[in-house]
């Protein structure tokens, strides 16, 4: 299914998300691209992906209840979509792209900013790369400027090695948090998690945590797939 696009590139003000509304968003626009096959998501592929250990911060634990009642509020704010296709069990569509009034790399950007929260520019070049081919690190900073003149990124560092980015789609005291935790040397989160961890190949360990959940998620959309073709 084709995403759609904004049609115009002028700054639009977005209204800040809430914890579960970032991660539901983030989720979705990951998987229209990484898992086309297995998208739009069904409220259980949703909560499953949601929750998932790798590619995620903070984890959640989510429950089908909750992610179904902050659809509803989504869905009424233009954000997600309800769709039906050949089967009886509803799935959901991002309208991301529009909401946020981004595409192709920037739409990338956002998304992995979306799941994992503040990060290194290094780190994110590298993640959002499965979304959309970013050549170095000049190309994302341009990226990333026209991501902070649309006021949907901020910088928590000076320029220069380690640079921290994140979204600004906090709600105020989440971002003033979050730039207090940086601020005390917390650095980026996921890079903390990174060093306390063994470094093997870190990179390739990541490519393969991501694939195995993105595996769990086709594993689920078959399974419901095979049980409605059952029934």
């Amino acid at each position: 299914m084709n995403e759609t696009t904004p049609e115009s590139e002028a700054p639009k003000e977005v209204k800040p998300l809430k914890e579960m509304q970032r991660r539901i968003l983030g989720v979705l626009m990951e998987k229209a691209r990484t898992t086309p096959d297995a998208y739009p998501l069904s409220l259980n592929g949703l909560v499953t992906s949601c929750n998932q250990k790798s590619n995620r911060a903070p984890v959640l634990n989510l429950n089908s209840d909750q992610v179904e009642e902050c659809l509803v509020d989504m869905r009424s704010g233009g954000i997600v979509a309800e769709v039906h296709g050949g089967g009886r069990v509803p799935k959901y569509r991002h309208y991301g792209y529009d909401f946020l009034g981004v595409k192709g790399a920037e739409a990338g950007v956002m998304a992995e900013l979306l799941l994992r929260g503040e990060q290194t520019v290094g780190d994110l070049r590298t993640r959002a790369s499965r979304f959309d081919p970013i050549a170095d690190l000049a190309a994302l900073k341009t990226i990333l400027k026209s991501l902070e003149d649309k006021n949907l990124v901020v910088a928590l560092t000076a320029e220069g090695r380690g640079q921290i980015y994140t979204h600004n789609l906090y709600e105020s005291h989440e971002l003033e948090a979050v730039k207090q935790h940086v601020a005390a040397g917390g650095g980026g989160r996921l890079a903390t998690n990174a060093s306390s961890s063994p470094r093997v190949s870190g990179e390739d360990l990541e490519q393969l945590k991501q694939t195995i959940a993105d595996l769990q998620t086709q594993v689920q959309q078959l399974t419901e797939r095979v049980t409605r073709l059952e029934s």
